[in-house]
Formats: structure tokens, sequence, C-alpha cells
């Protein structure tokens, strides 16, 4: 229009473009304003539980506790089941092969119960043996595996102290019977302590733990239908009892080396005795630990005017035994 200036795009760009570089670099900002160094007021916080109503849930009573008390019960004496019988259905097992009680299967059994609000819970087991435990019967018996053998199993017990010749009469015994074809095995007392009992000592209750185990294991050999030639000193009367209490029909056969002990000294053929006399062995049997011989075992073995038997003619006044009661032929 006339009258007006006119005014070209590029100029006043330009012109803006120049104003912005004169005013380059921008001043710099003001410095924070420093914050005062005293203590801090607490915010206070409003706590929040969890609770199903804060949650937004529905809310339920809460449950009512059960109290609970123990008290000891007696549980039933478990039932003793020998070889050949039946068992009651669900009567425990306490011994297989038969014999008299042991004193420890004697012992009370006793229950936990768990009394709250009317209910009693109560948990088979035994303190400290359990009770909760079932014999399990097979088709194939002891009557199976002797008949298979042509052999009655047994239990030949040799005791007697150290250096009688315990172990010598066990291995000759051995031999002799399997020159007959039969088969036996022979348990010898310092061979177990290399495994099964390597875990315990000479004190009076390893002593004991030591028959026992050695027992449990002569009564499943014999139940297998072997002869089972046991070699150990096994001083204790009682426990010696124990061992026979686990088997029946007179298939424990106690055979006493009744060999004084001055012999034994002198043979003394692993230096115990030395060691014992001098000191360094405590609760030898013989020295400084009594040895209590049987009262009514089977076969003693003793001098005969101060002569030793060969361990041949020992072997063989076991042997004679053994054929006489009818253990080394089928039934």
């Amino acid at each position: 229009m006339e009258g007006l200036p006119c005014r070209h795009p590029a100029a006043s760009t330009a012109a803006q473009h120049a104003a912005r570089l004169a005013r380059w670099p921008p001043p710099p900002p003001p410095p924070p304003t420093p914050r005062p160094r005293g203590p801090r007021a607490a915010t206070p916080v409003v706590a929040r539980s969890r609770s199903p109503a804060n949650l937004g849930l529905p809310t339920t009573p809460r449950p009512r506790r059960l109290h609970l008390r123990l008290r000891l019960v007696p549980s039933p004496a478990p039932a003793r089941v020998t070889a050949g019988q039946g068992r009651p259905r669900g009567a425990p097992l306490v011994e297989c092969a038969g014999g008299r009680p042991r004193e420890e299967e004697r012992s009370t059994h006793v229950g936990v119960s768990l009394v709250g609000e009317d209910k009693v819970l109560q948990m088979s087991s035994t303190v400290p043996k359990a009770s909760n435990i079932f014999w399990h019967d097979c088709a194939v018996g002891q009557a199976d595996r002797q008949k298979l053998l042509k052999q009655k199993g047994c239990v030949v017990w040799i005791t007697g102290l150290s250096g009688s010749g315990k172990s010598t009469l066990a291995c000759t015994l051995g031999r002799e019977i399997h020159t007959r074809g039969k088969l036996a095995y022979v348990l010898d007392g310092d061979n177990l302590r290399h495994g099964l009992n390597k875990d315990l000592g000479f004190k009076a209750e390893d002593r004991a733990e030591n028959i026992r185990r050695v027992g449990e294991v002569a009564k499943l050999f014999a139940d297998a239908g072997l002869v089972c030639i046991a070699s150990l000193i096994s001083p204790y009367r009682r426990d010696r009892e124990f061992c026979r209490a686990l088997l029946s029909d007179g298939s424990f056969i106690e055979v006493f080396l009744n060999m004084p002990l001055e012999l034994c000294e002198s043979r003394d053929p692993k230096g115990l005795y030395k060691l014992a006399r001098a000191g360094k062995i405590k609760g030898f049997t013989g020295i400084d630990d009594p040895y209590e011989p049987p009262l009514n075992c089977e076969i003693e073995i003793k001098e005969v005017d101060g002569v030793c038997p060969s361990p041949s003619d020992m072997a063989g006044q076991v042997v004679s035994y053994l054929e006489e009661k009818g253990f080394l032929h089928e039934e």
C-alpha cells in the first residue's frame, strides 16, 4: 500500500539474528540459596497396618487357638513270634528265631498322646525304641533252606581266655565241616572288630554291645541253615546267655575252652598279657577284668594229664557232638 514502509523478510531475519548474537553468552544463573544446618524437623509418619480392612479385603473372624498337651500313655505289649508260627494280624514282631525272651524286649513301651479339644492323637512309637515295625514273612523259610543244604543251622559259640585257642579251634572246625560237604562260617572276634564292631572299645558296655551284635548276626547265619562258629572271649555270663536266648531247639552250642591262665599267658601269641602286666592295657580279661566261666555249657575242652588236646582232636570232639545232635545231616 502507498504511504507504508516496505520491509523485506530477509532484512528482518538478519536483524533478529544480529540482536541474539549481541546478547550471547547468556548471563549465568543466580547461585542457589544455602540451606540452614540446624536439626531437621521430623516429618510425622502415619503407620498403616496390613490388616484386611486397610487392604480393602473383607474381614474374617480370627480362628480359635488349639492348646495341646503331651501325655505319655502305655501302648500294648508287642506280640512274640517264633519260627514256624503264625503272627497275629497287625501285631509287631519282637523276635523271629524263638528262645527265651530278652530283658530289653520286656521293657515297658510307651507312646505319646496329643490331647486337645476332645481329640486324642496317639503316635505309635516307643522310648527309646520304635514299635511301629512289623515282621514280613517270606515263602522260603529256615526249614526250606536246611532241606536244600541237607544240614541244620546252629551256632557253635567258643568262649575262653585270650590265648586259649579259640580262633585255632574255630578255623580247624570250619575246615572239618567243609571236608564233610557241609557249609559253615566263622565269626572271629578280632576280625569283626575290623568292620562290624570297629566303633567299640573294651569297656563293659562296649563288650556287651560287641557280643549282642555278634549274637544277632550268628542268629541270621543259623536261620540261613549254616553252622555258624563264633569265636570270642565273651567274658560275661549274662551276655552269652543273651545270645543263647536268641535261638531255640538246642541250636546254641556253647564250647568252653577251659585252659588255665598260666598256659594262656605262656603262649601270649599277641603279646597282650605282657602289656597288661606292665599296666599298658587296662581291663584285660584274666588280669584286671574277670572272666565268668559257663555253668551249663554243652562242650568243655580242657587239659588231659596236663597236656592240651591238639586242634584236630578238639575239632573232632565238636564235630561228634554236631553229628550226634543231627546238625550235619538231613532231617
